[in-house]
């Protein structure tokens, strides 16, 4: 059945109105008529099963049928601070942690990124097109939220940020005993941020400001993965492990 999402204030008692790209998509695309199923979440966890009731200008209005909570969502939000990568690799990062579970994305500066957004404008539209691959990938994985994708910041920035979590770890080339078994093992917290270098990894100055601020460097074995590799790999133990 199509899945939509919308804002909690387009949600008004027994209806719900679609509105902008998705209501042309539901028209225009899929044909849908009055009286087929939709499913809708509000962004906040809960499903509503629905019947199309009617098309006004460029609005689709759907009668509620049934609602529920989303039951795809992971016990433990993760988030991944993501070295900014060449080419369109962030695009794929995306698709992929947003279908296995993750709670958001922070695209970050480290010294060893290529790439330089280095215009507010062009960073801005770089966030609106992560955002609707975000928004497409939880779609099609049935997820009962959105994943934001947050403005760009300095890796300083984000281990400053990494406080705010009960645990955070940074995989690192040359930790060579704890791994993710030993981190989740030991952890009995609700919230994890995960730290990935770009193409070339992390220098020594950052592992050293992540280590003294907390951040458990941990290793994911003898090879070496790359940058768009290293992030799905953990997120999928850490959701797999810790639900």
């Amino acid at each position: 059945m199509p899945r939509f999402f919308v804002s909690p204030e387009n949600i008004n008692g027994e209806t719900i109105t679609i509105s902008g790209d998705d209501a042309k998509h539901i028209k225009s695309v899929l044909r849908m008529r009055e009286g087929e199923g939709i499913t809708v979440c509000d962004c906040l966890g809960t499903d509503y099963e629905c019947k199309v009731n009617s098309f006004v200008d460029r609005e689709v209005i759907v009668d509620i049928v049934s609602k529920s909570l989303s039951d795809t969502e992971p016990n433990t939000k993760v988030t991944l601070f993501q070295g900014l990568p060449k080419s369109d690799k962030m695009e794929l990062i995306i698709q992929k942690c947003v279908e296995l579970g993750i709670d958001e994305i922070v695209p970050v500066y480290t010294e060893r990124c290529i790439v330089k957004l280095d215009k507010k404008d062009k960073e801005a539209k770089k966030i609106e097109r992560w955002q609707k691959i975000s928004e497409s990938a939880a779609k099609q994985s049935g997820r009962g939220k959105i994943p934001k994708i947050q403005p760009v910041v300095t890796f300083k920035e984000a281990v400053s940020m990494a406080k705010n979590f009960d645990g955070a770890i940074i995989p690192y080339e040359n930790e060579k005993d704890r791994g993710l078994r030993e981190f989740v093992k030991d952890f009995e917290g609700k919230s994890v941020a995960i730290f990935i270098g770009p193409e070339g990894g992390f220098s020594t100055e950052e592992i050293e400001l992540s280590t003294n601020s907390g951040i458990k460097p941990i290793t994911l074995g003898k090879r070496i993965l790359r940058t768009e590799t290293a992030g799905l790999c953990t997120l999928s133990i850490l959701i797999y492990e810790l639900g």
